[in-house]
């Protein structure tokens, strides 16, 4: 009978431990915090008709193709990296996949003014290394963004959508893949490598903090990438599988863990009844 009590007792504390202190000191380390908004609701809609592809390309090489690669459609950035690097800072990237991977209204609002999309203004005041293009008109951006889904590619690999979106600042040394283009330097803090990042932050802070990061840190240098819910479900799916590669695996294995403890339990239960009750 002792026994029976000491392991409800026992139940009990470790229920209050997992379902009561746990999840209070999680709530108080990481607060709630908005849900993520894939429509980037705070900021205004482009009051224009659908872009014309066409229009959108003659714009996109009359004006971004003096820094910018697309190398899609065969265009080259017009200097070497290491002079991009001595002129702006950072090298900018190419701008391929960014029809298929940045959310439409996230993307014209990027064109018409970058510090104020990725939520940096309390950075870049004026000095943001890509100019503001709120001059043109918003026929004209979204015409520029008509012309990059209409060359963005289909799909993408869950690597290559990271690389695209994320890569440019962080590592993931797990997999050997190093940053390049000198944001790591221009943005004057410090970057974490993201290999294991899966295993220290639970999937809800990811997706709150990679759709916004101002939500979870305000202050931090990191900008709003401004990813559709696909293109970050894929930046977190290849987190893990780099990360957390045997979680398949190890999830297959706790219930049959857990059978096994009950059951080796229930042995050692009777094992010391039997053994007690022949040494009376």
């Amino acid at each position: 009978m002792k026994e029976f009590l000491a392991l409800i007792v026992v139940v009990i504390v470790t229920g209050v431990i997992y379902w009561g202190v746990e999840p209070f000191a999680h709530g108080q380390m990481y607060p709630k915090v908005a849900p993520a908004d894939y429509t980037f609701s705070d900021l205004k809609p482009l009051e224009a008709q659908e872009g014309n592809a066409a229009n959108g390309k003659e714009i996109v090489v009359a004006n971004c193709v003096a820094c910018h690669s697309i190398k899609a459609e065969g265009m080259e950035m017009p200097f070497s990296p290491e002079d991009a690097l001595a002129a702006y800072g950072v090298v900018p990237p190419d701008l391929s996949s960014a029809g298929l991977i940045y959310d439409k209204n996230f993307l014209g609002n990027a064109i018409k003014n970058i510090a104020t999309a990725t939520k940096q203004t309390h950075k870049f005041s004026g000095n943001h290394p890509m100019p503001a293009y709120d001059w043109m008109s918003d026929q004209e951006i979204a015409d520029v963004v008509a012309y990059l889904q209409s060359i963005a590619p289909k799909e993408m690999t869950n690597k290559e959508v990271f690389i695209d979106a994320c890569g440019r600042c962080h590592d993931m040394k797990y997999d050997k893949w190093s940053a390049n283009g000198g944001l790591k330097t221009y943005l004057e803090t410090k970057v974490p490598d993201l290999s294991m990042m899966i295993r220290s932050r639970n999937l809800e802070y990811l997706h709150t903090f990679v759709n916004d990061p101002q939500k979870r840190l305000a202050g931090t240098a990191m900008p709003r990438v401004g990813l559709t819910e696909q293109a970050e479900n894929q930046v977190i799916a290849y987190m893990e599988s780099v990360g957390d590669s045997k979680k398949a695996e190890r999830e297959s294995l706790g219930w049959k863990l857990v059978v096994f403890m009950v059951f080796m339990g229930i042995v050692a239960y009777l094992w010391k009844r039997k053994i007690w009750r022949d040494a009376h």
